[in-house]
């Protein structure tokens, strides 16, 4: 890797939003994920994303025994009785033309092919949540067009549950009833209803609790409560959970890498019973070298690291440390792959809590946003959003609706990426796609613009080769042996590039 220093220009919270994405053209398209998993017997729900003037005709070719898909909508449902991989032709039609794209289901025994796509209430909202805002949430990720890049998961973090030392009546009831189900509190005063409305816009849900006695914000938690939990969460047609250690180390017989797969495993086992598909999110912060681990317990996504926004100032400081080296440090694109995917945490831009009882921008800079974007898709990190999603700004919503970002980060390959090259806070990243080419990052952690090249043998390729920049959608033209670009303090170019030929 060639680098050199060309301009000392500090970075500033002050930076201008330059946005970079082109805003999708009229002609009809189709984006998101080329693969979805769902286990036989299970209740199907897929909304096929695409971009278009509208109306918008949707057809699928080659569907399944017992589904159907609406034609006005694009959501796709029923169930699959037989196992298998089923190949289909999607196709979107409107006044200028139609498109098309293969997309394979596998109905089988394993979930969360590509990394899961949504929002989160946790980094906005944390404890003042409330089914009013999880339904204009719904709404958001609909009306801001979200829904039409590939995000689907609407979900509930800590808070829902009872309290019983609360000094909020809202907050007080039984923890659970007589037969042992968890309880909702009662600004949740009914969760089967909600969930019924979020799916009815073609999105799922997801929820959250501990396997300890007690959330992390001292909620009723599944302790020895974890069969009816899950029928509970099962019955209320949940998607997701999110299952966070918490206080668990309270009833952890010790530290050994057995007490901490105890919990997820036992939970895992339990959702496999279920009568509904749930992905499981095992948040425990990267305890017993999880990455190691957490597939073959039964999860489908881990938490690396801690909080990424466990102290609002330093969200900056916990990106550059917990995304670059904890990543690096650990090989941890050794692990993640189709099933199970490395979780470094949410995507912590537009507006988020400053834990002080406001609502105020992200401290990232603009480049550091498009650092975090950038470099989630590059290790096939679930991308989901725990900013206010019902007041995104075009800048922010121009970070997440890139299409060819998001199909590196949705590849059907599913290989993650690993840095190639590294002089000091400068970082060349690759990542293998499915159709042979390569995903290409070059990030710059330094404190000044400073130009970066990427070597045809640190990237293992060779011959001429397209190049394209992913974040403008513009081609670069054709290079041999390296390319070069300038990169922003803290900031990122990302590529793709192909054999010329």
């Amino acid at each position: 890797m060639v680098l050199f220093v060309v301009l000392l220009v500090f970075c500033s919270c002050n930076q201008s939003k330059t946005i970079l994405t082109p805003k999708p053209g009229p002609g009809p398209r189709i984006n998101g994920a080329r693969i979805f998993g769902v286990r036989p017997g299970s209740p199907f729900l897929f909304r096929i994303p695409a971009t278009g003037e509208r109306p918008l005709i949707y057809r699928v070719t080659g569907l399944p025994e017992g589904l159907v898909c609406d034609s006005l909508t694009g959501q796709i449902s029923g169930v699959i009785r037989n196992p298998g991989k089923y190949t289909t032709i999607f196709e979107v039609s409107n006044r200028l033309g139609i498109a098309e794209k293969p997309f394979k289901i596998v109905c089988g025994d394993t979930l969360a092919l590509t990394p899961h796509m949504g929002w989160n209430s946790w980094y906005v909202w944390e404890s003042h949540i409330t089914d009013s805002i999880m339904r204009a949430s719904a709404e958001a990720m609909v009306r801001t067009e979200l829904i039409d890049h590939g995000y689907m998961y609407i979900n509930i973090d800590d808070c829902w549950a009872v309290k019983a030392d609360s000094k909020d009546p809202m907050l007080l009831g039984e923890p659970y009833d007589t037969d042992g189900y968890m309880n909702s509190n009662r600004y949740f005063p009914d969760m089967h209803a909600l969930t019924s409305y979020i799916h009815s816009l073609g999105l799922k849900a997801g929820i959250y609790t501990s396997p300890g006695p007690l959330t992390c914000a001292g909620y009723t938690g599944a302790w020895k409560h974890e069969e009816t939990t899950a029928a509970r969460f099962a019955d209320w047609g949940f998607d997701f959970l999110k299952y966070d250690w918490c206080s668990y180390d309270q009833v952890a017989a010790d530290t050994s890498l057995s007490e901490l797969q105890k919990p997820y495993i036992l939970m895992s086992n339990i959702l496999k019973r279920q009568d509904r598909d749930m992905v499981l999110n095992l948040c425990q912060y990267g305890m017993g070298d999880v990455w190691k681990w957490g597939k073959s317990a039964g999860g489908n996504s881990w938490r690396t690291a801690g909080d990424l926004g466990g102290s609002f100032e330093k969200i900056g400081t916990a990106l550059f440390r917990d995304g670059f080296d904890v990543y690096t440090g650990n090989e941890l694109y050794k692990y993640g792959g189709p099933g199970g995917w490395n979780d470094p945490d949410y995507l912590l831009i537009g507006l988020l809590s400053n834990w002080k009882g406001a609502t105020v921008p992200t401290p990232l800079t603009p480049d550091e946003q498009y650092t975090q974007v950038s470099l989630w898709s590059l290790q096939a990190a679930p991308l989901i959003l725990s900013g206010d999603i019902t007041r995104l700004d075009e800048f922010t919503l121009g970070l997440l609706t890139n299409d060819e970002i998001i199909e590196v980060d949705q590849d059907p390959l599913g290989k993650p990426g690993r840095r190639v090259a590294m002089e000091n806070g400068l970082e060349v990243w690759k990542r293998e796609l499915g159709d042979g080419s390569i995903a290409v990052g070059l990030f710059n952690r330094e404190n000044y613009r400073a130009r970066i090249s990427a070597l045809w043998n640190e990237l293992g390729i060779s011959g001429q080769q397209r190049v394209r920049d992913l974040w403008r959608q513009k081609e670069l033209g054709h290079f041999s042996g390296k390319f070069s670009s300038t990169v922003n303090a803290h900031g990122v170019v990302m590529l793709r590039f192909w054999p010329a030929n």
